[in-house]
């Protein structure tokens, strides 16, 4: 039997971390209960997660519908779209069967990429080694999940790239609706009419748009759409990141009407060890003031109030009523206060 293969390639980065990450663990979910009552994409399809952030991981290799089981979403450090791609055709050399003179293979693999950002390594030559070597073997659906991501860049990869208008819960499930639509489509075309490649259900524009991609973008260092920070509760020693949106407003600054941006809360959420496993590990040197940001959040790890504080070492922490606190990243023990005035802190990627 020729199969299917299905893979999403799934940017897990900070920046996906709070609501989005599980509308994507019941979407994944839904495609696969879906998929299993439909009989021809129950014979053909194959579905594997490869996930990435800083790093990258298969979380589910190519399986079968029937063996599938949808998987919990890590999270990361950084967007590292590059490496995602090296990884993806690593995976696809390795796992999908080539048609010889002899034998038929499997079917045109079909990568659907979710992101919600921008790159955080340089994916030039990733991206270059895709295009002379495997657009024509495989097809990539990018989806933009929201207006920060990069489009353009995406553009370079495929002609299918789509943007999710609105984050809100109903249109994630009429996207992966979508998603599972074009993967019967698709099954049912090879089946009927074996015809290779993707073919894609029709958009629900309310929900979907396709993107015309613009002019080629600059990789970054990290990803200016948030502003992420990587804390530890000092009760539990356990990490947690706090995540801010950047927004622009206009300003009257003596006479200039400028744009300024600021980073309003979104949120503090707790993260587990396969953060470090994700994330990629050198130092991004990146500051930012935190006259910027707007809110202040609690810890999700024990409720202290503050839960963002810094330490003289650098560190983040939470603290609450307790006289002496004691820093989780350096062990050392102070008296925590307010401080006037503003002061540059690390950030992590996004």
């Amino acid at each position: 039997m020729r199969r299917l293969p299905v893979y999403f390639l799934i940017d897990v980065s900070e920046s996906m971390v709070g609501d989005q990450m599980p509308y994507v663990e019941e979407g994944i979910a839904s495609i696969i209960k879906d998929l299993r009552s439909d009989p021809y994409a129950l014979e053909t399809a194959w579905i594997s997660i490869i996930v990435f952030a800083g790093k990258t991981k298969r979380i589910v290799p190519l399986t079968e519908l029937t063996s599938f089981y949808p998987p919990r979403m890590p999270v990361g450090g950084g967007t590292s779209l590059g490496e995602a791609l090296e990884f993806l055709m690593h995976d696809i050399d390795t796992n999908v069967v080539r048609s010889t003179a002899d034998t038929k293979g499997d079917w045109k693999p079909i990568i659907f990429l979710f992101t919600d950002g921008a790159p955080t390594d340089n994916p030039e030559a990733a991206i270059t080694k895709w295009i002379n070597q495997y657009k024509k073997k495989a097809s990539i659906v990018a989806i933009a999940l929201g207006d920060n991501t990069d489009t353009n860049l995406l553009g370079r990869l495929t002609n299918d790239v789509l943007l999710v208008k609105n984050l809100a819960p109903e249109s994630y499930k009429s996207f992966f609706k979508w998603v599972t639509a074009s993967i019967k489509t698709t099954s049912m075309s090879i089946a009927e009419n074996n015809l290779d490649g993707p073919q894609l259900a029709k958009l629900d524009e309310a929900v979907l748009t396709k993107v015309e991609p613009a002019a080629s973008s600059v990789p970054q260092v990290i990803d200016n759409n948030f502003a992420v920070f990587l804390s530890k509760c000092q009760a539990t020693k356990k990490p947690y990141l706090i995540k801010y949106k950047r927004n622009i407003k206009p300003s009257n600054i003596e006479g200039l009407a400028l744009d300024t941006q600021f980073f309003k809360l979104q949120g503090s959420f707790p993260v587990d060890e396969t953060y470090f496993q994700l994330t990629d590990n050198q130092p991004t040197n990146q500051k930012i003031s935190s006259a910027e940001l707007v809110g202040f959040p609690h810890c999700p790890c024990c409720g202290n109030q503050y839960g963002f504080s810094t330490c003289a070492c650098g560190g983040i922490m939470c603290t609450g009523d307790e006289e002496v606190s004691t820093c989780p990243w350096c062990n050392t023990q102070a008296k925590f206060g307010f401080a006037s005035g503003h002061q540059d802190i690390n950030r992590s990627r996004g």
